[in-house]
């Protein structure tokens, strides 16, 4: 861990002690107020200053083990002590891993939910097979998180992939697990309509998008042009008879929402009005934060086959997020929802990067 950080903590265990010292002030307790600041700004801080002693312990005793593995002559001893040395380490990077999280103040967008939009990229009918498998990748992950998934709009392909899709994501912090997901998708495989056999490069991209209030987004009537038509199924057949999916342009920015998930035309207007929010929030941040901005060109780019964040090896079983140099040999668990350790290892990679 950096000297810096480590000052910062030192900084930090200091403060705890003193305000420890404080809150057994009988002056302290007796004025309700001081008292109320001061644990307040005693439990900000407890969690990561007991981390940080846990860390500090966990280090003197690697070098305990490091000293006690120099002196030892004898071979079962020294297999024994190299093997405590191991799960040291392994406790040790842990601990370096939730302190660098710790440190940082959480972001208040991490709890929003989100819309996410997928979109087949290059590659024709197997990008769109790509597209419906990343859709039930995220859908799968969102099960096991308890999370709630709602299908806003849709363009189906004849073999069941998606041209397009977008649906929205409720649940406990969701935006802050899954605002990584944003970009190129790379996967390579043998096509389902492929006959030679010959493995094919095809790409999808996903953007997600937070969820703002009517505080964060006031959208003015008279910036916004509202169209209906008839929503469609699989093939282009129609779904209903009636004008029900709704399509809203914003106008200053050329931004446009859909919705046709819902029988009534007035329900999917509330839906696509979402979605444009959704959109304008995200332009908001961006322009707010410089940096997001240029990431997120970065990320979601054009769909072409040389850009991408991630990609999906089948032959190899393999799945690599080029932003972190990361390689698991899991594609069919991930592809089934197991996303956690690629998340957590964004997030951390991410706390790192705003730390320093």
């Amino acid at each position: 861990m950096k000297k810096e950080l480590l000052q910062r903590l030192e900084t930090l265990k200091k403060s705890a002690e003193t305000l420890e010292e404080k809150l057994s002030d009988k002056n302290i307790i007796s004025n309700k107020d001081k008292f109320t600041e001061y644990s307040k700004r005693y439990n900000e801080i407890y969690g990561i200053v007991g981390c940080y002693n846990e860390y500090k312990d966990c280090l003197k005793e690697h070098e305990e083990l490091m000293q006690m593995l120099k002196d030892e002559t004898e071979k079962d001893m020294i297999e024994m002590l190299q093997e405590e040395v191991k799960k040291n380490e392994r406790h040790f990077s842990e601990l370096e891993k939730r302190l660098t999280s710790l440190l940082l103040p959480p972001d208040p967008n991490d709890m929003r939910d989100i819309i996410v939009e997928i979109r087949s990229g290059t590659g024709g009918e197997e990008a769109a097979l790509f597209a419906a498998d990343l859709y039930r990748m995220y859908a799968k992950y969102g099960e096991n998180k308890g999370w709630k998934l709602e299908i806003l709009s849709s363009h189906q392909t004849e073999l069941t992939g998606f041209k397009e899709i977008v649906f929205k994501v409720s649940g406990r912090e969701v935006y802050g697990r899954l605002r990584y997901e944003s970009g190129v998708h790379r996967v390579q495989r043998v096509p389902v309509t492929e006959a030679g056999g010959r493995i094919h490069t095809s790409t999808a991209t996903v953007a997600t998008l937070p969820i703002p209030t009517d505080v964060d987004i006031e959208i003015d009537p008279k910036d916004i042009k509202v169209e209906t038509y008839r929503a469609s199924g699989h093939g282009g057949q129609y779904v209903n008879k009636t004008d029900s999916a709704v399509r809203i342009t914003h106008l200053p920015t050329g931004l446009v929402a859909t919705c046709q998930s819902e029988r009534s035309q007035h329900q999917n207007k509330e839906q696509a009005m979402i979605v444009l929010k959704a959109k304008l929030f995200d332009q908001k941040i961006a322009r707010m934060e410089k940096t997001r901005a240029i990431e997120r060109r970065k990320q979601i780019g054009t769909g072409e086959r040389s850009e991408r964040i991630r990609t999906y090896n089948f032959p190899q079983n393999r799945v690599t997020d080029h932003r972190i140099n990361l390689t698991l040999y899991k594609l069919e668990d991930i592809l089934n929802g197991d996303l956690d350790e690629i998340i957590e290892a964004l997030r951390l990679a991410k706390a790192r990067e705003d730390l320093s």
